[in-house]
């Protein structure tokens, strides 16, 4: 299937999900008028959420920064975020958020970043957002766990296969990094296959690339191993942006006027329908995630809700970075642009 077809499937698929959830949002039979419901929205709990969006993008952000400028880079914060929006963009719109890394990798070597370090920047954030969602989720499980327990019924397996999968990515990563000659004799058996494939013309080339890359990957882990303080802001970055995105839910709870849930049974499941429905090999996680919504807060969402709910909470978690992504791109572009332009002037 050429990349073409695959990319306009993908946006098929994401404008059926749009068409469902607003199909949802605007055919339940207990609201009497949806769209006089969304105009009575409490405005401050609105730009909570709005909120919440700038904090997990630029958290995402922060997490490049500071681990790029320790390693020397001269990248600006918003060089950083103009990267996290991409990779955004790209995993929203790829099955399986495939496209994501790959895209941010590229945006940093035009950015004068090595591919060796662009991958262990990228990597160390990925690691760290795994590793403190899977505790936060299992914190917030184990202290909520009679209401999950009620409230999900039989589908508490979808959480706990959906935290092992997503808890089992942080080990395979370092085992990656510290089995450097595992990965080595792996890629070239690949890099050989695709060569008698003739899908790639210069073998040595080729091989000679990923070890660059492999090299340049295993070093830049080892220096992270000495460097507790890098870890802590990693780690640190990671815990806010991911709370932040959870509490997405919370305001949009309150935004409605609803009550009667505490708000931190509420971040509880929406952690938990993020480490259930994220894994979905889909554009976005579409279709888990509002399947999972609907299941996730069947009764917290009263009154009709819930739907509309459904409408305004992937609102801010999915189809904003859609369109800021276009931008982003644009921007990345001009930026480039103006980059080369000043090369040009400066004396050999």
């Amino acid at each position: 299937m050429s990349s073409g077809l695959k990319k306009l499937l993908s946006f098929l698929f994401i404008a059926l999900t749009i068409a469902a959830v607003f199909f949802i949002a605007f055919s339940n039979q207990d609201l009497s008028n949806a769209w006089d419901a969304i105009q009575k929205m409490n405005l401050k709990w609105l730009g909570c959420i709005l909120l919440c969006w700038l904090i997990y993008t630029i958290a995402d952000g922060m997490n490049y920064w500071f681990y790029l400028r320790g390693q020397g880079f001269k990248i600006s914060i918003g060089r950083a975020v103009n990267v996290a929006l991409i990779g955004f963009y790209y995993c929203n719109i790829t099955p399986g958020s495939a496209g994501g890394q790959p895209m941010q990798v590229n945006s940093f070597r035009k950015a004068g970043v090595p591919v060796g370090y662009g991958t262990m920047a990228v990597t160390i954030r990925f690691i760290a957002n795994q590793l403190m969602t899977s505790v936060i989720a299992l914190v917030l499980y184990i202290l909520n766990k009679e209401f999950v327990d009620k409230q999900l019924e039989g589908a508490v397996w979808l959480v706990r296969i959906g935290w092992l999968i997503n808890f089992a990515a942080v080990p395979l990563v370092i085992l990656a990094a510290f089995k450097r000659n595992w990965i080595q004799k792996l890629s070239e058996l690949l890099l050989s296959g695709l060569h008698k494939l003739h899908l790639i013309r210069n073998k040595e080339a080729a091989v000679s690339k990923v070890t660059e890359v492999l090299d340049t990957y295993h070093t830049a882990f080892l220096d992270l191993m000495h460097s507790p303080i890098q870890i802590l802001l990693q780690l640190a970055c990671s815990t806010i942006g991911m709370l932040a995105l959870f509490s997405t839910t919370i305001f949009v709870y309150y935004a409605f006027g609803q009550s009667g849930t505490p708000w931190y049974q509420i971040l509880t499941l929406s952690c938990l329908l993020f480490i259930s429905a994220s894994y979905t090999p889909l554009p976005g996680a579409s279709g888990a995630q509002e399947g999972g919504f609907l299941l996730f807060f069947r009764n917290i969402f009263k009154d009709g809700t819930i739907g509309l709910a459904l409408l305004i909470w992937r609102f801010f978690t999915y189809y904003l970075y859609l369109i800021i992504g276009v931008f982003t791109i644009l921007l990345e572009k001009l930026i480039i642009r103006r980059e080369a332009g000043r090369r040009k002037k400066q004396p050999s």
